[in-house]
């Protein structure tokens, strides 16, 4: 996912794609623990959404406080 794109949602839509992520994350740490898939590409790519996500509600923290 673009840092554009995640720009463009709003607090509320980050957060939960933010929760459905984690959640993602956990299935694909359990598969790849029991040895049914060679996900890490898809992992490494989450974990850099993840991120991105994470850096971008910072930001409009930061920018609030400044306000």
């Amino acid at each position: 996912m673009k840092a554009q794109n995640v720009r463009d949602l709003d607090e509320h839509e980050l957060k939960n794609k933010l929760k459905e992520m984690d959640e993602q994350m956990f299935r694909l740490h359990f598969q790849m623990s029991m040895g049914q898939m060679d996900g890490l590409k898809k992992v490494r790519q989450m974990r850099k959404d993840r991120a991105r996500m994470n850096t971008i509600l910072r930001e409009r923290e930061l920018a609030g406080e400044k306000k």
